[in-house]
């Protein structure tokens, strides 16, 4: 049995502990979060030992095996350290950390403690980006020249049905690292660096401030393969007021002896996906047989088989898919980017 600590109950953090319920071998024992309601919501779930303070349940981890960390990102590499330091295998959320001073340090720290650390770079594990990565890796669609993708969504104005306000530090760049690139273009960077398997620069950067906010609200990002020379187009956005299931996120991959979009991978109505799931595993409960947890929800099964691979990683001892210094790479390219925005368009190898 892998005892798990949960550090951070927002709503990547209440997922990841909705998750672990669902993964054989594992148990959820520790939760911290400063909230109360959030901790009473964990409580529910049968989480026996509640912290205000996730260095109170730090320093209390002697029966604990791994951390889910879910904190705001200037909590990231303090919580990292202590974890690592701790003994504790890691999970913690996107981005790594704020900056590649910080990444470098978390992979010596790494390197130093032979812990299982996991960054969530929970879009490799889509269905549809498997797919098409098998199909790449084939050859169906000959050399990949370009990879085209966009998305553009809310961000952090997106609301619960009782609207709730945005915490400050999201528009701090002390304390968030950045805004649209970080957030939303951490990912779809490390989906090329994925598609490639390779190294890649930065060639181009162009930046939006429609809110008048210190950070930027929207990014234009233009990459280069180090090897094979692959180009990479990036859009991401925070200023469309689309809801779920309505998903601004378009993904194609060129090659010069065909395409792949992931529109051909996924499922036309999430609704109708949503039926069907959820149908299977009602008959699958009604015969006695295992369901298949958050498989009706299509993008949120993501984040399960992520956490599931972390887990069988903890406990057959392999190294994750995702490292430390695919955090550290990915957020590289994101500082690039913004130099090369400040300097008007020079490119930043």
């Amino acid at each position: 049995m892998v005892n798990v600590g949960v550090i951070g109950l927002g709503r990547m953090g209440m997922l990841h502990l909705m998750d672990c319920l669902h993964i054989d071998d594992v148990k959820v024992v520790a939760a911290a979060d400063s909230s109360k309601k959030a901790l009473n919501k964990a409580k529910s779930f049968g989480v026996s030992r509640l912290y205000t303070d996730y260095h109170d349940l730090l320093n209390d981890s002697s029966d604990l095996d791994a951390v889910i960390i879910s904190l705001p990102n200037f909590l990231h590499f303090e919580s990292v350290q202590l974890a690592l330091e701790a003994g504790l295998n890691v999970f913690v959320e996107k981005p790594m950390a704020r900056n590649v001073d910080e990444c470098r340090k978390i992979v010596r720290l790494v390197e130093k403690s032979g812990r299982k650390f996991m960054v969530g770079h929970v879009m490799r594990f889509e269905d549809d980006i498997v797919k098409m990565k098998e199909a790449v890796d084939k050859g169906v669609i000959g050399k990949l020249e370009v990879v085209t993708v966009e998305e553009v969504i809310n961000g952090p104005f997106s609301h619960p049905r009782v609207p709730s306000p945005v915490a400050e530090w999201w528009f701090n760049p002390e304390k968030s690292g950045g805004g649209a690139l970080l957030d939303i273009g951490y990912h779809l960077i490390d989906l090329f660096r994925f598609f490639t398997g390779e190294d890649c620069g930065a060639v181009f950067s162009c930046l939006d401030y429609r809110f008048n906010l210190p950070v930027e609200d929207g990014a234009i990002l233009v990459l280069r393969s180090s090897n094979s020379s692959t180009k990479g187009i990036i859009n991401v956005g925070w200023y469309q007021k689309t809801i779920y299931p309505k998903y601004d996120f378009n993904l194609t991959l060129h090659g010069n002896a065909g395409y792949l979009s992931a529109a051909d991978f996924r499922p036309r109505s999430l609704y109708v996906h949503a039926l069907k799931e959820g149908t299977k595993n009602l008959l699958r409960k009604l015969f006695g047989r295992k369901i298949t947890p958050l498989s009706y929800t299509y993008y949120y099964e993501a984040f399960y088989k992520e956490l599931k691979h972390f887990f069988d990683c903890v406990k057959d001892d392999l190294n994750p898919s995702v490292s430390a210094v695919d955090g550290l790479k990915t957020i590289e390219l994101i500082e690039k980017a913004y130099k090369l925005f400040n300097e008007k368009g020079r490119s930043v190898d």
